[in-house]
């Protein structure tokens, strides 16, 4: 009898794996490092401020690591203290993502962290003065020799390490991966009814694969119009057709309770609110209370274990690094 229960519980283990890999939502899988040390520099430079003009400024400044890759902020601060023009999106599982950025204009992480270093309203430098900096710093200089060869300190050396630290800031074992691989008991009953309803309503057409979104661009007010004061346009500012006006790339559901404000303005602070919006302008819908928070319930299973990040201990500068301004233009 107990071999039958065996056999009974393997098979509906193996039923369970394999309808749960029809689901539109795919696990997310714990990084693999295979270039530590490229890893542990690129670190490094994530948490440089002196790759901005002030010095205060890192790529952490607006994808803080204790916040859920975010700024929990509606629009992030720049160099001398410039509003920026759009909600910053997490840096957490963004190795997913079709493109970077909301509007996709970069291809990839490498291209994307180097976007910041040269706006003059983010970081406000150049990459040529970011270069001279990370140059004057010998303990940099032997970092990047081991890992690129002799003189190897350029920009495209800078971005690809800070690319690659990037890669590993995956959110693995959610109460809903779990779930989907086989654990029933990992989410709450009032999670998989909000999990029913998100694919019954539609929500997974955009929001899908691992990331559960950031696979594709989809207008924002498709049925209804968004209403807000921003000014970003979507990809229209990328490819010059008016029919990507108001087009975005669909963000990441991985981790959304901790990375509020929401949507490319950042005006909507509540996951209530963001659900609910969702519902009227993408879908013309209308979600009843009981709905709302299952849906909720069910968004807070995709937070994931948050990289555990060993703050880095920087070189020192010297009579020849780049001097800061902090203030000023």
């Amino acid at each position: 009898m107990k071999r039958l229960t065996s056999v009974s519980l393997a098979i509906l283990a193996a039923i369970s794996t394999a309808a749960m890999a029809q689901e539109p939502i795919e696990i997310i899988e714990p990084a693999k490092i295979t270039a530590p040390e490229k890893v542990e520099l690129g670190k490094m430079l994530f948490f440089e401020p002196r790759l901005s003009k002030s010095g205060f400024i890192s790529c952490n400044s607006c994808h803080n690591l204790s916040l859920g890759g975010v700024d929990a902020l509606p629009t992030s601060i720049g160099h001398n203290w410039q509003q920026g023009p759009i909600n910053s999106p997490t840096v957490l599982n963004a190795e997913y993502g079709l493109a970077q950025f909301w509007d996709g204009r970069a291809k990839d992480l490498q291209e994307q962290a180097g976007g910041p270093i040269a706006n003059p309203g983010e970081m406000g430098y150049t990459h040529e003065l970011a270069v001279s900096t990370v140059k004057s710093m010998p303990a940099y200089q032997l970092r990047f020799e081991a890992i690129y060869g002799k003189d190897a300190v350029s920009i495209d050396n800078i971005t690809d390490a800070i690319a690659e630290f990037e890669k590993t800031l995956v959110t693995p074992n959610s109460p809903f991966d779990l779930y989907l691989k086989g654990d029933m008991s990992a989410i709450s009953a009032e999670a998989k009814s909000g999990y029913q309803l998100f694919k019954d309503k539609g929500c997974t057409s955009c929001h899908n694969g691992p990331a559960v979104g950031g696979t594709m661009y989809m207008k924002m007010g498709l049925v209804k119009p968004f209403h807000t004061t921003n000014p970003a346009e979507g990809r229209i500012a990328v490819t010059g057709k008016e029919a990507d006006k108001f087009v975005f790339k669909v963000p990441t559901l991985r981790n959304i309770e901790l990375t509020y404000p929401y949507f490319h303005d950042g005006a909507t602070w509540t996951l209530e609110e963001a659900v609910n919006t969702m519902a009227e302008i993408q879908l013309g819908q209308e979600l009843t209370e009981v709905e709302t928070k299952e849906m909720v319930t069910f968004l807070k299973s995709l937070t994931g274990e948050q990289p555990q990040i060993v703050l880095p201990i920087l070189p020192p500068s010297n009579a020849n690094t780049p001097r800061p301004v902090p203030f000023g233009d």
